[in-house]
């Protein structure tokens, strides 16, 4: 079975890698909100990409850090986890 990040895992990374506190609910409710509403910016988003490319020894597409939204990152990172590109 392969993992896939949930909203849940996304705010924790948040957390961890930005100092970001999300509730995970509020932003399930509003996926497409730009990250730059939850307070995360591009050097955050780096960081989250970084953690998860390390935790699953695999690339990230090259774009993962360019995601504008929760919705569109965990779209691109679970498709890619999926298909192994």
């Amino acid at each position: 079975m392969t993992a896939r990040l949930t909203m849940e895992e996304l705010a924790a990374l948040m957390k961890k890698g930005a100092g970001i506190t999300v509730d995970p609910a509020v932003m399930a409710s509003r996926p497409d909100s730009g990250f730059d509403e939850w307070g995360l910016d591009s050097l955050g988003l780096l960081g989250i990409v970084g953690e998860l490319e390390n935790r699953h020894s695999r690339p990230l597409p090259a774009d993962a850090d360019r995601c504008k939204s929760p919705r569109e990152f965990l779209d691109l990172v679970n498709n890619a986890l999926t298909t192994g590109t």
